[in-house]
């Protein structure tokens, strides 16, 4: 007998209780910007702001070399970070043994050290070899983006590669057995229905990785890397204003976060969620 069968009896159908819409004009909502209008009008009013006008271009020049920064590195992370994740599962063990060193060493240490230890270390080493300040590599090994760009895409790899495994191993087996029961090849089953479903497991986690790899790229502003974190640094240094430049910078952050959160929530909702 179902719940809306009309046999059943009325006590023993269950409780239901819609959820409540949430409004815009709640009173702790209209609270909360109404704080936010104030601070914004006072900062608009009462602060500097003249030094937009000579900045801008290189403002948004700096936006989009962050941009750049998050999504290459993002995505060539992850692709590094499936095999890392996969091998810990399936091994053989000394490829699971260095995967799991490599994921130890990349989330035991600092980023901005291992940052620091391949511009000013790797670097210099490469510097002292006339085969390479020779080859046609040189030109971009004597830049600091390739540095910046591999120590992002090795940090997020780690750490996406320790979701990955816990992703993977997630993956009910039965799920797998009857896909190789069906005639499916390990490769077919392994794209087919390992991957996916590890993927949709690992997706929430993932859109918290991306964030925190957004609010690592400042980093290589320590290695001259002109991005949205060097520009406002500029600005502080030639204006001598503290403030208003943080402040902007806050909100580009904060921003790009909400854009960036808003994008992983639509990709989720299109994805399916049964037997997740």
């Amino acid at each position: 007998m179902s719940i809306d069968d009309p046999r059943m009896p009325s006590d023993a159908m269950p409780a239901y209780r819609a959820p409540r819409a949430r409004h815009m004009l709640e009173p702790h909502r209209l609270l909360l910007m109404a704080i936010f209008a104030a601070l914004v009008f006072c900062a608009i009013w009462y602060m500097r702001w003249d030094w937009l006008e000579e900045y801008r271009w290189q403002l948004l020049a700096g936006v989009g070399e962050t941009l750049v920064l998050l999504f290459s590195t993002a995505f060539v992370g992850f692709l590094l970070a499936m095999p890392i994740g996969l091998v810990q599962v399936t091994g053989p063990w000394p490829l699971s043994w260095l995967a799991r060193g490599f994921c130890t060493l990349i989330r035991g240490t600092p980023l901005l050290l291992q940052l620091w230890l391949l511009y000013y270390g790797l670097g210099s080493v490469f510097a002292q070899y006339p085969e390479i300040r020779s080859s046609f590599l040189w030109p971009y090994l004597r830049q600091s983006w390739p540095y910046g760009f591999t120590a992002l895409t090795l940090s997020f790899a780690a750490y996406e590669g320790e979701v990955m495994r816990g992703a993977f191993a997630g993956v009910p087996k039965g799920e797998l057995e009857a896909a190789r029961a069906f005639g499916m090849s390990r490769f077919t089953a392994f794209r087919r229905i390992w991957l996916p479903r590890a993927f949709r497991r690992a997706l929430p986690t993932l859109n918290g990785e991306a964030v925190l790899q957004l609010k690592a790229t400042p980093l290589v502003a320590t290695i001259t890397v002109v991005d949205v974190y060097a520009v406002i640094s500029k600005v502080r240094q030639a204006t001598y204003l503290t403030y208003e430049p943080l402040l902007l910078l806050a909100l580009i952050y904060l921003c790009l976060t909400g854009l960036l959160v808003m994008a992983f929530r639509a990709f989720e909702n299109r994805i399916p969620t049964r037997g997740a």
